[in-house]
């Protein structure tokens, strides 16, 4: 039974928007119509021709902009050395926690998810949102812990799907799961040794772990899974990059669908 929404916590605006730092990335997001950019934060030290043209834009687009101590831009950037004093809250329209992804999805409709446990790279993050994004998937989980936040190696790496993408949020990739298992998800981890994924029965609803790049999925997440699946390996080679896994895993849960 899905919780009352009425009894949930406030969203953290973290599972609300992406935000972006660094005055050339600031004023990319600004001067692209397709985002729309909640506000602006500039250091109280920010000066020259570039926060000018900052400024100029959000005003142009009716952009609120705050001033706040250096300090406090480079906690909210989480980078203390590229925030360059500036960064931008982007709304991301399809990020929701994964309580509310499931409330929308309903008891019934098949779906179908792609997890990321512990994957530390942000271009790996990124390729994995662009290749999700592109198969139609109906989310990508990224836990609040583990992985990086969507930042702007994030984004350039998806080539801007990030803003756009079905990313889904929990505290852990283990609470994710075990969300995802409570509303009928069959959770299978990504794991040399598993079936083949080409070959294995799966259910209308179903979410694919992918582990993190060296040592694969965590003990945590493995608890939490119903069985291990393997995308076959030929020609001596043992395993495939994260990134290159999700993007097999997307498209064969798209020719399922299909």
């Amino acid at each position: 039974m899905p919780a009352d929404p009425s009894t949930r916590p406030a969203r953290s605006p973290k599972d609300t928007f992406i935000t972006v730092y660094g005055r050339k990335p600031v004023l990319e997001a600004l001067d692209d119509p397709s985002l729309q950019v909640d506000k602006v934060i500039l250091a109280d030290t920010a000066r020259g021709e570039p926060v000018r043209a900052i400024t100029a834009a959000a005003r142009a687009r009716g952009v609120q902009v705050q001033r706040a101590s250096a300090h406090r831009v480079k906690v909210l950037a989480g980078n203390g050395r590229h925030d360059q004093g500036v960064l931008a809250d982007v709304v991301a329209p399809r990020m929701a926690p994964v309580a509310e992804f499931l409330d929308a999805l309903g008891p019934d409709r098949p779906a179908a998810v792609l997890v990321l446990d512990r994957v530390t790279n942000p271009a790996n993050v990124g390729m994995v949102l662009r290749s999700a994004t592109a198969a139609g998937l109906d989310g990508v989980l990224l836990p609040r812990r583990g992985v990086p936040s969507i930042d702007p190696l994030v984004v350039k790496a998806s080539a801007g799907v990030a803003f756009s993408a079905p990313v889904l949020r929990a505290s852990t990739a283990e609470e994710g799961c075990a969300e995802l298992r409570a509303a009928g998800f069959a959770v299978y981890g990504l794991d040399a040794g598993g079936a083949s994924l080409l070959d294995a029965e799966l259910p209308p609803r179903v979410a694919l772990v992918l582990g993190n790049e060296t040592d694969g999925l965590s003990e945590a997440v493995r608890d939490e899974l119903d069985a291990t699946l393997a995308i076959p390996m030929h020609g001596g080679v043992e395993s495939l990059n994260v990134a290159s896994a999700a993007a097999v895993a997307a498209y064969e849960l798209l020719r399922r669908r299909r």
